[in-house]
């Protein structure tokens, strides 16, 4: 797992094993605020590590972005934290989070220590949270997922922007128009730095360019796969490239060409189903 210092009482932390999945944690004197967690438990260990024998704190809250196992799972391991989220997270946590943690718990050992903790704050649109002097600004921002949530620092001008922004926009469990609008809104504000669900941190220069290039991606692969079923082209998946949106194959040590095709049958599930 990476580390990485952001400000004096910003860290930021990366996982090695998962996909470069991201944790963020700020300091405040009432307390630190994780936002998300890691999906191997013990990476999560390995920040509670950080925050209680390094740093002499206790994690006072939990804000989960979005229901997903990579961001989720670890808020077992904070049990006097209060947990914070959207309230479709906590339907949405319900219901598929559970199956998506027995299937964990199926699948390897290392979850068995693991339980699902549904968020006790939610909210719907936007709230403000005001921790030990440090506001931190939840605004809904769906796309990635319907319950996916934005948490700004206004103070830093640090942005932890979840799954709503990653090294390729990935929308196969939400949806494309809330995606195009979520990230649209964000090209209203600068920002310091943001913080990826998934890999680096987006600094203040390639901030602009970053959003631009994730919504061009977006037209471009809509264009693609539309000209691509008016043609009546067969395998579809490998025919829109990456390279053809404006993306790089090597993205998340590759992943991002996996992410992509799941895009693309997204799509054209969309355009089928709602076709006449």
């Amino acid at each position: 797992m990476q580390r990485e210092r952001i400000t004096d009482h910003i860290f930021v932390f990366r996982s090695d094993q998962y996909a470069q999945v991201t944790a963020g944690l700020v300091l405040t004197r009432d307390g630190a605020v994780l936002i998300d967690t890691l999906l191997y438990p013990e990476e999560t260990m390995l920040i509670r590590r950080f925050v209680e024998d390094g740093l002499g704190l206790k994690v006072a809250f939990v804000i989960n972005t979005h229901f997903h196992a990579d961001h989720t799972t670890g808020t077992c391991f904070f049990p006097g934290a209060q947990v914070l989220a959207h309230r479709l997270c906590r339907d949405m946590l319900d219901a598929r989070g559970r199956e998506s943690l027995r299937q964990l718990k199926d699948n390897a050992a290392e979850f068995s220590a693991v339980e699902l903790v549904l968020p006790t704050i939610t909210f719907e649109d936007e709230m403000m949270l005001e921790v030990g002097g440090t506001n931190f600004k939840l605004r809904e921002s769906p796309g990635h997922s319907p319950d996916s949530i934005v948490c700004l620092l206004e103070e830093e001008e640090v942005l932890f922007a979840a799954d709503t922004v990653m090294p390729i926009p990935y929308f196969v469990d939400g949806n494309f128009v809330d995606f195009t609008e979520s990230l649209k809104r964000l090209l209203d504000r600068d920002y310091e730095n943001i913080v990826q669900g998934h890999g680096d941190i987006i600094l203040r220069g390639e901030v602009p360019e970053k959003i631009t290039s994730d919504l061009e991606y977006l037209r471009l692969l809509e264009e693609a796969v539309t000209i691509a079923l008016d043609k009546g082209l067969k395998d579809i998946e490998n025919q829109v490239t990456l390279a053809q949106c404006g993306k790089s194959h090597v993205l998340l040590n590759g992943i991002v060409q996996q992410l992509h095709q799941h895009n693309i049958r997204a799509l054209v599930n969309r355009y089928q189903t709602h076709s006449p």
